[in-house]
């Protein structure tokens, strides 16, 4: 559930329901099925509501649509945060030119105080661009570069992210709808996990999650359990064999515990959205 504003036209969420991030940015919307992962997409579902809803932000559902007028709205979140980059899109999608991944890409730049999560299923095509930006040297660390995976046989997402020049690589394995099998977690940097939700959730085998975590802890990634989902993403809770497991990687556990500070002392400020 996205806690969202609407401001002349424009649309941010400023804060999500989504365990592994803070806010969502999506200057891009709408997105078309790649893999088995995209069958009951959450953002399509959510979309499709309001396709023809004259002056709502989705009123042409989930067609994919450029959106410039969301380009700069981090630079006016001054509070630092973690910003899923697209969540209701892919920014890889090949009808995504990259001169406009360029100017995303710019921004994100930009706005250092953030932590940008960049998740695509398009992962040669996040690779190539991002191996021409950054041809010398890594992507800032504050850019997370990451792939999403649902099962075994996704497994060259994998070898594309890293084979990218990323600073952060992360893995999001969400919707978990089969099992992975051995993964190569060499330069990988975080491991999300989770199970489908929707009416028509697939459901996740708890060996499946399993595997993943141990392979996680004997590599020393850390492991992010999100959900096992059903008809609700919080049906079945998020314990896996009697806890939570929430970690994250050592840049932003510090960062999460000193922001976490900051409101106990009552020294976070206001975000000042652009109108």
């Amino acid at each position: 559930m996205l806690r969202s504003v609407f401001v002349l036209g424009q649309y941010m969420a400023r804060t999500t329901a989504i365990e592994w991030t803070d806010a969502t940015w999506n200057p891009v919307t709408g997105c078309t099925k790649i893999s088995a992962g995209c069958d009951f997409c959450y953002a399509e579902r959510f979309s499709e509501r309001f396709r023809g809803v004259h002056g709502h932000p989705f009123e042409h559902g989930f067609d994919l649509r450029l959106r410039p007028e969301r380009l700069k709205q981090p630079l006016h979140w001054r509070e630092p945060r973690m910003i899923f980059v697209n969540s209701m899109s892919d920014l890889f999608h090949k009808r995504v030119p990259f001169d406009y991944v360029d100017r995303l890409f710019e921004t994100m730049e930009q706005a250092h105080w953030h932590q940008f999560q960049v998740l695509t299923k398009r992962s040669s095509r996040l690779r190539d661009y991002v191996n021409a930006r950054y041809p010398e040297a890594s992507a800032p660390s504050h850019i997370w570069l990451g792939i999403s995976a649902e099962d075994g046989t996704k497994k060259s997402r994998i070898r594309h992210l890293r084979q990218a020049n990323a600073g952060i690589r992360f893995l999001s394995i969400e919707p978990l709808i089969g099992p992975m099998g051995q993964i190569d977690l060499d330069g990988i940097h975080w491991v999300i996990v989770g199970g489908e939700s929707g009416p028509k959730a697939r459901s996740m085998q708890p060996e499946w999650a399993r595997e993943i975590r141990d392979q996680c802890k004997a590599a020393n990634v850390p492991f992010f359990f999100k959900q096992w989902g059903g008809l609700r993403p919080k049906s079945g809770g998020r314990d896996l064999d009697g806890r939570e497991w929430s970690e994250w990687p050592k840049l932003q556990r510090h960062r999460r515990a000193r922001r976490k500070q900051e409101t106990q002392d009552g020294g976070a400020a206001r975000d000042h959205l652009a109108a």
